[in-house]
């Protein structure tokens, strides 16, 4: 059971917007799309709801493809906001359940459930157009899983939000997954990414440049980063054998190295010298792989 992209391509008329995409996204899973804006993401995201069809290659879904006969099984947030300015919140999310298939009564019942949660009650009965973009990034969001969807995709959930209410969709993002949704979405906030995701594909110009597990991603990376804050001169690492890239610090020092062993050398040669007060080893971030992958920081 999960959803496979094989040999995805989509073009229009010159230009390849996704190119040759092969990818399996496992059940009851969180998985994450990262890439610029114009990497190929919300045409993948199009093409597996069913409302681009791919220029070649197969999309299904348990083996079947992805049609309107499914749509109640499916719920998506677009990035570009979709509801009706004039409309009352109430009204309208009635009438998208209705959509899904759902009798009013249980639509009213996930309404109360969904505006109590993310502790807007009032905004039953305001006008769309009455509420902040965060706002209505909530009722969207709210459409979105009403109908209690087995496939939910997400574009770009956390734009547009402050730090309270992305924690506010996170949690309820992750008590959908706990409860058997498969959810796929994309953002370009490598840490949303790297929180919530075991796999994730980058795309890059409509191609993955990396994808799979993120464990996997990371250790198959080798790099490795030391934090270094000390009460002593650290800028000669920035030479030190075994050092790829180095970044000073107010408190000290961030350094990538080649790999693990390359820190045990540092910190003997350090030790004697001063005060220490951290020597962390960490992973490689999302970042650090991003930036080597394509090449280019990610804003």
């Amino acid at each position: 059971m999960s959803l496979r992209l094989e040999h995805v391509t989509k073009r229009f008329g010159d230009v390849t917007a996704v190119n040759d995409v092969t990818l399996s996204i496992p059940e009851g899973e969180m998985f994450g799309f990262l890439g610029a804006n114009g990497a190929g993401k919300t045409t993948t995201f199009r093409m597996i709801l069913g409302l681009l069809d791919p220029t070649e290659g197969t999309i299904t879904w348990n083996g079947h493809e992805i049609n309107y006969a499914k749509s109640h099984l499916i719920g998506y947030l677009p990035e570009e906001r979709g509801l009706y300015p004039k409309l009352k919140v109430k009204e309208q999310l009635i009438y998208l359940g209705r959509l899904r298939g759902l009798n009013k009564e249980a639509i009213l019942k996930e309404i109360e459930y969904w505006l109590e949660r993310f502790k807007v009650p009032e905004y039953a009965e305001k006008r769309v157009e009455e509420l902040s973009k965060g706002n209505q990034q909530k009722i969207q969001f709210i459409a979105a899983v009403l109908h209690k969807p087995k496939l939910l995709i997400l574009d770009e959930p956390f734009s547009g939000l402050d730090p309270v209410n992305v924690e506010l969709l996170k949690e309820a993002v992750i008590d959908l997954k706990n409860n058997g949704t498969t959810i796929v979405f994309s953002s370009h906030r490598m840490e949303h990414v790297e929180e919530l995701c075991e796999h994730l594909c980058i795309m890059h110009r409509g191609k993955p440049v990396v994808h799979g597990a993120l464990k996997e991603i990371k250790r198959s990376f080798g790099k490795k980063n030391i934090i270094i804050h000390a009460d002593i001169p650290l800028d000669e690492l920035k030479d030190f054998p075994g050092v790829v890239k180095a970044k000073t610090t107010a408190e000290g020092i961030h350094l990538q190295i080649e790999s693990e062993d390359v820190s045990q050398h540092i910190l003997a040669h350090i030790v004697n010298k001063g005060f220490i007060r951290k020597f962390a080893l960490e992973e490689p971030s999302l970042n650090d792989i991003f930036i080597e992958k394509v090449g280019a920081a990610y804003e």
